[in-house]
């Protein structure tokens, strides 16, 4: 090859190399089964609160997001394994996930409350440690934790879904279901005539962007697009188009919106 056509090409080499060396995709790990927050629309596409983020944190960072929808449970571990870069999936950062993922700064600010039966006695979280009290749980969430640390005795359900733990509770066999406030809500709502939700919140909880452990550097990116984000009324915005109902019932009922 001569020495004119290296000179010609040498650019476009240059340019190819450039390209495939550009900023990697930013591989988001969610569990698509928790509307409105991770979920697929009618067309089966993603979409939700948490697929908004996503993409807006992308967009920040400027890298292409490729969603992975896989179990919650799994999560943590593809996290771990390298086979996703972050954790959008309305993660709860506690002390003891941090030992494992790095936690950004909580992007919402949620609670653990109740859902209880139409007719229950049940007035809040101190009438159910008692002995014949039965309370359902999602195994790997802090409602699981914080029962198995606290109801020293009442019996405690594990159960792999939400839904699960509703039936329970809708069917008299469970005297309460432990979990965050916006799914009490929908589950109330979605079964009015035998379920009853309270909402006040006896653990409050923050949901966050969940990181390899001791990435630091991505940790500081994160953080502030979610300061900048929430600052330009990003998490305003997205209450607004996905939690409009939700937020009217918190206000009508007294309790602080999640956002």
């Amino acid at each position: 090859m001569n020495r004119r056509l290296i000179l010609l090409l040498l650019p476009i080499l240059l340019f190819s190399a450039c390209e495939k060396s550009g900023p990697k995709p930013l591989r988001v790990g969610m569990d698509m089964s928790y509307p409105p927050f991770e979920m697929r629309d009618t067309q089966g596409q993603p979409a939700g609160v948490s697929v908004d983020l996503a993409r807006a944190l992308g967009e920040n960072l400027g890298r292409r997001v490729e969603l992975q929808n896989m179990p919650f449970g799994g999560l943590v571990a593809a996290l771990q394994a390298g086979s996703i870069d972050v954790i959008i999936s309305s993660m709860t950062a506690t002390e003891e996930g941090g030992r494992n993922v790095e936690f950004s700064e909580p992007y919402v600010h949620t609670a653990l409350c109740l859902l209880v039966g139409a007719k229950s006695n049940v007035g809040g979280i101190t009438d159910l440690d008692a002995e014949g009290k039965k309370v359902a749980v999602v195994r790997s969430t802090t409602g699981q934790l914080w029962a198995k640390a606290n109801l020293k005795k009442a019996t405690v359900l594990d159960f792999d879904k939400d839904t699960a733990c509703v039936i329970e509770v809708t069917q008299g066999k469970a005297d309460a279901f432990i979990y965050d406030q916006m799914s009490t809500l929908r589950n109330w709502q979605a079964n009015p005539e035998t379920t009853r939700a309270i909402l006040q919140p006896f653990k409050e909880e923050g949901w966050a962007v969940a990181m390899k452990k001791g990435d630091s550097e991505l940790k500081k990116k994160v953080d502030a697009f979610i300061v900048k984000f929430r600052a330009d009324g990003g998490m305003e915005r997205l209450g607004e188009k996905w939690l409009k109902e939700q937020r009217a019932e918190f206000k009508k009922l007294g309790v602080p919106f999640v956002f």
